[in-house]
């Protein structure tokens, strides 16, 4: 697998595997919270972190990483692609390459605190909202 810049061509094929991505994975989020966070994210989360992604041997964006400074801001892998590596392939690259030693995770995506501790994260503190305010708990880690 190997990991490649994104063009801002990208954003509408990363923004349907982030919203893939949260209905595999975040069930406690709303259909209007997916609907609030969409603008969000495509206007100006993207815009604002340095992207990588993984694609398919056809071209698909399989998941996608974005950081800024020394923090992880986003990580999200095509439910059909969960379980193969992708996520761990763009974290460790964000390790290596880019210096990432930080990460915010919702407290209630189980599966994503365990994959983040089993990368060697720890938590440091919690949060009982997350950035924009709203009541999702985030723990936020580091390595």
């Amino acid at each position: 697998m190997t990991v490649e810049n994104v063009l801002p061509e990208y954003y509408a094929e990363m923004l349907d595997v982030w919203e893939d991505s949260v209905r595999a994975t975040h069930h406690f989020i709303s259909e209007e919270d997916i609907e609030f966070f969409k603008p969000i994210i495509i206007e100006q989360a993207f815009p604002t972190v340095i992207l990588k992604c993984v694609k398919s041997e056809s071209g698909s964006i399989l998941g996608f990483i974005g950081t800024y400074d020394s923090k992880v801001e986003m990580l999200f892998i095509l439910n059909e692609a969960r379980g193969k590596g992708v996520g761990k392939v763009l974290l460790r690259y964000a390790i290596d390459q880019l210096g990432a030693t930080k990460v915010d995770v919702n407290e209630k995506n189980l599966l994503a605190v365990g994959f983040y501790e089993q990368m060697g994260f720890k938590v440091t503190s919690r949060s009982p909202v997350d950035d924009v305010g709203k009541a999702f708990p985030i723990l936020r880690m580091a390595l």
